[in-house]
C-alpha cells in the first residue's frame, strides 16, 4: 500500500510538473505574441464577434472529439469489449488533457490504456484500438497536408516552407514505423534489434526494461496487421470517420474568420491552410504544439485576417480548439480522480472490515473451542 502511495505521489508531481511547463510556455507564447499588441484594439475587434460562429466552432469540436470516440467504441465492440460512446468518449478526452500537457503528447495513450484497463478493457485490445486510430490519424493528416500545399503554396514563406517539411518528414517517419510494426514482422524485428544494441552503446538505463517494452510493443503491433487483414471494411470505415474528424478540426479557422466579421474566403481554401499549419507543429516536441502552432498560424494566416486582426483571430482559434478544451478535459480528469480516489477508500474500508469480521470469527471459534475443551 505504502508503494503504490509513493507511485501515486510520483505521477501526481510529474502531472504537476508538466502543467507548470505547459502554463509557462502558454505564457511567454502570449506575452511574445501580444507585448507590441494595443489593448483596445484587441477589445474592439472582439467586441464585434459573432457569437453563432463561435458556438458553431465549439460544435465542431466536439464533433471532433465524437468521430475520434466512434472509431474507438467501433474498434473496441470489434474486439469483443462492450464499450459505451459516453465511455469511448471519456477516453478521448482524457487522452487529449494528457497529450495537451506531455511533449510531443508521449503521456496521452498510456493514461488512455489506463482508464480503459480499470473498466475491465483487456490492455491489449485497448492499445490495438489506439494503434488503429493512430495509424489512420497520421495517414489523413499527412495526405490532406500535403495536397493543401500543392494548391495553397503561395501562403508558404521559406521559414514555414522549411518548418512544413520538417513536420511532414516528422509525421512520415512516425507512420513510417508505425507500418512496419504493424505490417512487417521482419522488419520490426530487425528494427528493435537495431535499437536494442544503439541503447547498449550508449549504456542506457534500465536496458531490460526498455527491451521488454519495445519487445511487447512489437507484439502489439504484429496482432494489429492480422485484424486489418481480416478486416478490411472497418478500417475503410476508421479512415472515413478520421477524414469527417479532421475537417472538422480544421474549420474551426473558419468558424473564428466569420465571427469576426470577416467574408469572401471559402470553408475549403480555410480548411486547408489550417490542415497545412497542423502538419507542420505537430511533430514538434514541446507540449501542445504551444508557441509553435500559434507563430505558424499567424504567419499563414495574416494574408486572410490582416495583420490588426491575426492576432486576436489566432486567439480565438485556438481558445475554442485548444485551450478551451484542455480546460474542460482538466474537469473531466479532476472529476475522475477524486471519484478513483473515494473508490478507493471505499475498497479499503470494505477490506478493513473484512479483516475485523474475520478475525473476531476467529477469535469466536477459538473461545468456543477452549470452552468446550474445558467441558470435557
Amino acid at each position: 500500500m505504502e508503494r503504490q502511495t509513493g507511485k501515486n505521489k510520483n505521477s501526481s508531481l510529474k502531472i504537476f510538473r508538466n502543467i507548470l511547463i505547459f502554463g509557462l510556455l502558454v505564457w511567454l507564447t502570449f506575452f511574445i505574441i501580444f507585448k507590441d499588441q494595443n489593448p483596445n484594439d484587441m477589445v474592439e475587434v472582439f467586441s464585434k464577434t459573432n457569437g453563432l460562429f463561435i458556438l458553431l466552432g465549439v460544435v465542431c469540436m466536439f464533433g471532433y472529439f465524437l468521430c475520434e470516440s466512434i472509431n474507438l467504441r467501433r474498434t473496441l465492440n470489434e474486439l469483443g469489449e462492450k464499450v459505451k460512446l459516453r465511455s469511448a468518449l471519456k477516453y478521448v478526452l482524457i487522452g487529449f488533457f494528457y497529450s495537451s500537457i506531455t511533449p510531443a503528447a508521449t503521456g496521452g495513450q498510456p493514461m488512455q490504456i489506463y482508464y480503459m484497463h480499470k473498466d475491465g478493457v483487456k490492455a491489449a485490445n485497448a492499445t490495438l484500438a489506439l494503434v488503429l486510430n493512430l495509424f489512420s490519424f497520421q495517414v489523413v493528416t499527412i495526405l490532406m497536408a500535403i495536397i493543401s500545399v500543392f494548391v495553397f503554396h503561395q501562403y508558404l514563406d521559406v521559414g514555414l516552407t522549411i518548418l512544413f517539411f520538417i513536420g511532414i518528414g516528422l509525421n512520415s517517419c512516425a507512420l513510417a514505423l508505425l507500418i512496419i510494426g504493424i505490417f512487417s514482422k521482419k522488419l520490426s524485428t530487425a528494427l528493435v534489434n537495431f535499437t536494442i544494441k544503439v541503447m547498449k552503446k550508449f549504456k542506457v538505463k534500465n536496458i531490460e526494461k526498455k527491451v521488454e517494452s519495445l519487445t511487447n510493443s512489437l507484439d502489439k503491433y504484429n496482432g494489429s496487421a492480422k485484424y486489418i487483414r481480416n478486416n478490411k471494411k472497418i478500417i475503410i470505415k476508421q479512415f472515413l470517420t478520421q477524414f469527417v474528424q479532421q475537417f472538422l478540426y480544421y474549420s474551426v479557422p473558419f468558424m473564428a474568420y466569420r465571427a469576426l466579421g470577416f467574408s469572401g474566403q471559402s470553408l475549403i481554401k480555410i480548411v486547408c491552410l489550417q490542415s497545412i499549419v497542423y502538419a507542420t507543429v505537430s511533430g514538434i516536441p514541446s507540449p501542445g504544439a504551444v508557441g509553435v502552432s500559434e507563430g505558424a498560424f499567424v504567419s499563414l494566416f495574416k494574408p486572410i485576417f490582416g495583420a490588426q486582426a491575426i492576432n486576436s483571430a489566432m486567439l480565438l482559434n485556438r481558445g475554442i480548439s485548444f485551450y478551451l478544451f484542455v480546460l474542460i478535459c482538466a474537469i473531466i480528469v479532476i472529476i475522475n480522480t477524486f471519484r478513483d480516489k473515494k473508490e478507493q477508500e471505499i475498497e479499503l474500508e470494505l477490506e478493513k472490515k473484512l479483516a475485523k469480521n474475520v478475525a473476531q470469527n476467529v477469535e469466536q471459534n477459538i473461545e468456543k473451542n477452549i470452552e468446550e475443551n474445558i467441558e470435557e
